[in-house]
């Protein structure tokens, strides 16, 4: 990998598309490069690496704005306060995680109505959901 790439190789080798990689730059999560008269902007390889770190935070649940405060953290070799933030993470994972549980325990009792039911009373799935 060369030192210094275009956003498009960036982009390709992140596994993102260009168009991510502006979205990043607006929400300061990566660094703009400065544009070079008459010529294309170019990004350190190590952007690269920066960029599949947003995305790997993103696919265990992280916000942009929590990712920006773990690269602070990261910065700051903030261990303590990191673990502090994945573990709030993982409480709220473990809230919806009950949520998602209960519904699909009420949707399990909703399919077994309709399926003990004759279709000529109509769906009772679709009743239950028109009751007030």
């Amino acid at each position: 990998m060369a030192s210094e790439l275009t956003i498009g190789r960036v982009a390709k080798l992140a596994g993102v598309n260009v168009e991510t990689i502006r979205y990043y730059q607006r929400r300061g999560l990566l660094a703009e490069p400065d544009k070079p008269h008459m010529g294309y902007r170019r990004y350190p390889a190590d952007s690269v690496k920066h960029i599949r770190f947003i995305k790997r935070a993103q696919a265990l649940g992280f916000t942009l704005e929590e990712i920006a405060e773990l690269l602070q953290l990261e910065e700051a070799r903030a261990c303590a306060k990191t673990r502090t933030l994945a573990a709030h993470k993982m409480r709220l994972i473990d809230q919806k995680l009950t949520g998602l549980a209960a519904m699909r325990k009420a949707l399990a009792g909703l399919v077994q109505q309709c399926d003990r039911k004759q279709p000529v009373e109509g769906c009772p799935i679709i009743q239950v959901l028109e009751q007030d």
